[in-house]
């Protein structure tokens, strides 16, 4: 999957590689057919369920979609910031920095659990 696409690219581009019609997609998506055009033109975006059905639908790596799908989400969100990238830079090291504290403070949980019941046994 390319990484410079974007994810409504990537979606046509699969769509037309299976020869669905949009019209058939979008009904296994319950959605009308110009919203699915919409979001494949990046006039739209589309939502995380609607990124995994069509994973499924197109036989996509669900994983590698919504690396895509967060990460376009996250540009449209700093794109016109002119601190975009070193903010982005700041953020990936805070998603470090909560992820280390939260593994610590879930061990610390699970230690004071055993302890506990190795008193109560």
């Amino acid at each position: 999957m390319k990484e410079n696409k974007t994810i409504g690219e990537i979606l046509r581009e699969n769509r037309e590689k299976k020869g669905l019609l949009l019209r058939h997609v979008s009904a296994k998506l319950d959605i009308d057919t110009a919203i699915l055009s919409k979001i494949e033109r990046s006039e739209r975006k589309a939502t995380k369920e609607q990124i995994l059905n069509l994973a499924e639908i197109f036989d996509l790596d669900k994983d590698n979609l919504l690396i895509q799908y967060l990460s376009e989400k996250i540009l449209y969100e700093i794109k016109d910031e002119e601190l975009g990238s070193k903010a982005l830079k700041v953020a990936e090291q805070k998603m470090k920095y909560i992820s280390r504290k939260l593994n610590e403070l879930n061990s610390c949980k699970l230690n004071s659990r055993k302890s506990k019941s190795h008193k109560l046994g």
